[in-house]
């Protein structure tokens, strides 16, 4: 975290070098997180120098409460030497300064483990850990930084745009823009169009929009070579030691400012001890004039002045100047009862602070526990995330590595509209609510296919005629949450009158995982993912179909799931997938179902161990079952009832297969979402009609749902829904 240490212009130091007026001038110029780090200016720790021209005096050094030197980094150069420290993350600071006083003799690669490298300001990336565990170990080392960007498709399809949104540490964004349009201009770049600042309050942005049919990764690496999108930052930790310069290892530098801590807090304690001493001196004088509070007043009675007053105080009762001025200042009100127990009180706590400070003075380990008491105490009040992300390979960077590992809604329309979203921008709600608009479509179009994935996972869209197609996650246009997103024809080559009819998300394409799929005529097949992992721009055949059958619904399993097959007309099948044998990816597959006339299947799920089956209706109604109601039959069956329906529910849209605590996403025709959690939906039996879920407007309906997999972890793919 990088705190400004003074806000404004202006000395720091007080006229007459007195620390209590140096600390009203830091209250005044500087901002709470520096009056925090430097509050023990007040208590003698710095000793106050005269400045440049000796007009006021400074602190020598600053007090500070963390290591301003890495957290804060410095650049500076002087005569035959130069320093340049670059910016880290407050935290991992703080943390492998916590390790290195539990661990006195850890190495750099221990506290690397905690401190992992620089974090800049303006995040990017870091390609490559050699230099930063070069320049830990010597003190010095090259890092190489990388702006962090994307390639993004335009409205047809037809052109390519490269958005950079991060740029590498003290790059100024107007003069890239300049380098970007000064090699433009003398064509050593070649294929922009157009160039463009489309930041805001959001974030930056900047769109290099390409010529129809140029590479963009062979632009990107262009810019990369050519321009400060990628850069060296030469990092030499230079430091002063003793007012000797020095270069210095990662371990050096925290174990200064250990040392550092631990003279500050000598300092403050024999001052806080000086303080006590003084306050302990003046409360027994006190102490000794309540206890004999007759004859004090007598005596100040009997003197004709304060100077013989305090001379029969003194002859009496054996007292200092100091204690003898103390009684004659002291308010008659501290003569009562309760007063003079507060005297006593306050004497006998002075004492035992005393006996504390004494104690923490005579132990090192005492001061080692303040120094990480203190140390934790500002990590846990300020600490923030790491910025800049660290590629620990230093070979070429992968396009993906480029893209930040998030989990995305990717949201599809009818009439073929795709765009993603970050899935925490639709906050859950309670059921029966009306939901968020997410996504605008036109009048005659609605959504229809909603999908939790990773931006590093491959997508796979498998369409109505029975090909598939792949996409990168993050190859899919990012819009906002109510924008209609971009027609995926446009990123997809796809013949006329093909629709995507299912989405499926893998992580790789490994041996042991299978793809179920299931067509409207209830026809099931059963093949290996490895069959897909090669496709081309025009697709690949998943299925054949025959005429009139239209493949629906995909589904990633493990070889040995229960299928379960769910009809628009409320009826339900479920075999084992076992039934099913391993077909190539051109068979026809086997048939799953037998349906009845105007019947057709509307989508399959998994059957998993203490779930249940969700099945919801196209005018907002739902119900869950329990899996063991749907007893496991042969395949090609006509199957059981799964849900009664009526005309004031409708036929059933879709079937999930669900815990307690999961939630689901219903989406509507007119464009609404509403997030909710399973467990407010009751538990009732196969045949019941079920209860609303969400409160529809006239002529909308419920076209589909996902459920939401926010706490499974990045990049885990699920074989089970």
């Amino acid at each position: 975290m990088r705190y400004p240490l003074i806000e404004g212009q202006g000395n720091f130091g007080s006229i007459d070098g007195d620390p209590a007026a140096a600390m009203r001038y830091t209250e005044i110029r500087m901002s709470k997180i520096a009056q925090e780090l430097l509050r023990d200016i007040e208590k003698d720790t710095v000793k106050f120098v005269p400045n440049y021209d000796n007009s006021l005096k400074e602190p020598s050094t600053l007090p500070s409460l963390i290591p301003n030197l890495l957290v804060n980094g410095s650049s500076g150069i002087a005569v035959g030497m130069a320093t340049n420290i670059p910016p880290h993350c407050l935290g991992e600071v703080i943390e492998g300064l916590v390790f290195l006083i539990d661990n006195p003799d850890a190495d750099i690669d221990q506290l690397m483990e905690h401190i992992k490298g620089p974090d800049f300001p303006t995040a990017s990336f870091i390609h490559g850990k050699r230099g930063i565990v070069e320049a830990y170990k010597t003190g010095k080392g090259l890092i190489q930084l990388r702006a962090r960007s994307f390639i993004e498709k335009t409205m047809n399809g037809q052109k390519e745009s490269i958005i950079i949104t991060e740029l590498p540490y003290q790059v100024n964004k107007a003069k890239l823009i300049e380098k970007i349009a000064e090699l433009v201009k003398d064509k050593k770049i070649e294929g922009i169009s157009a160039l463009r600042d489309e930041s805001d309050r959001e974030g930056m942005r900047i769109v290099v929009e390409l010529r129809r049919n140029e590479i963009a990764k062979a632009v990107l690496n262009q810019l990369y070579k050519h321009t400060p999108m990628q850069m060296t930052f030469g990092v030499i930790m230079l430091a002063l030691v003793n007012n000797q310069p020095k270069i210095l290892n990662l371990k050096e530098i925290l174990n200064h400012f250990i040392e550092f801590r631990r003279g500050i807090i000598i300092k403050r304690t024999n001052y806080e001890l000086s303080e006590a001493k003084e306050r302990a001196h003046i409360l027994e004088g006190l102490k000794t004039a309540v206890e004999n509070i007759d004859e004090v007043v007598e005596i100040i009675k009997k003197a004709s002045s304060p100077e013989v007053a305090k001379v029969g105080l003194i002859s009496k009762f054996y007292l200092s100047q100091i204690q003898a001025q103390a009684i004659l200042d002291m308010r008659l009100q501290r003569l009562t009862g309760l007063e003079r127990e507060k005297i006593i009180e306050d004497f006998n706590n002075t004492l035992r602070t005393i006996e504390e400070l004494m104690f923490i003075l005579k132990s090192e380990k005492k001061i080692k526990e303040i120094i990480k008491e203190e140390l934790l105490e500002i990590k846990n009040e300020h600490q923030d995330e790491r910025q800049t992300e660290i590629i620990e390979e230093t070979q070429e960077i992968a396009f993906e590595d480029m893209i930040t590992e998030e989990q995305m809604v990717v949201a599809k329309t009818h009439s073929g509209y795709v765009k993603r979203n970050p899935v925490a921008l639709y906050k859950t709600q309670r059921r029966g609510g009306k939901g968020i608009l997410a996504m605008g479509t036109k009048e005659e179009d609605f959504v229809e296919q909603l999908f939790i994935s990773s931006t590093h996972n491959y997508m796979l869209f498998f369409t109505n005629r029975g090909r598939v197609y792949k996409l990168k996650v993050h190859e899919i246009p990012q819009a906002g949450r109510i924008a209609k997103g971009k027609a995926i024809v446009n990123l997809l080559s796809l013949e006329e009158k093909e629709n995507i009819t299912a989405m499926m998300c893998v992580r790789d394409f490994n041996p042991g995982t299978y793809l179920v799929m299931v067509t409207k005529k209830g026809r099931v097949k059963k093949t290996p993912l490895e069959a897909f992992g090669s496709t081309r721009t025009k697709g690949i055949i998943s299925i054949t179909l025959t005429e009139g059958d239209e493949l629906i619904d995909v589904k990633l399993t493990n070889g040995s799931k229960n299928i379960f097959l769910g009809t628009r007309k409320g009826k339900s099948i479920s075999f084992s997938e076992k039934d099913i044998r391993s077909m190539g990816r051109t068979s026809m597959g086997v048939r799953g179902i037998r349906i009845g006339e105007g019947d057709n299947v509307i989508e399959m799920a998994i059957i998993r161990p203490e779930a249940t089956i969700l099945s919801v209706t196209e005018k907002g109604f739902g119900k869950r079952t329990k899996a063991d109601e749907y007893k496991i039959q042969s395949r090609g069956g006509k199957g059981l009832i799964n849900i009664k329906l009526s005309e004031k529910r409708g036929q059933v849209v879709g079937i999930k297969s669900v815990y307690e605590d999961d939630e689901l996403m219903i989406i509507t025709s007119k464009g609404k979402i509403i997030r909710l959690k399973i467990n407010e939906v009751s538990v009732t039996g196969r045949g019941t009609q079920g209860v609303r879920l969400i409160i529809l407007e006239p002529q909308d309906r419920v076209v589909s749902l996902a459920k939401v997999e926010e706490k499974k972890d990045v990049g885990e793919e699920d074989t089970t829904n």
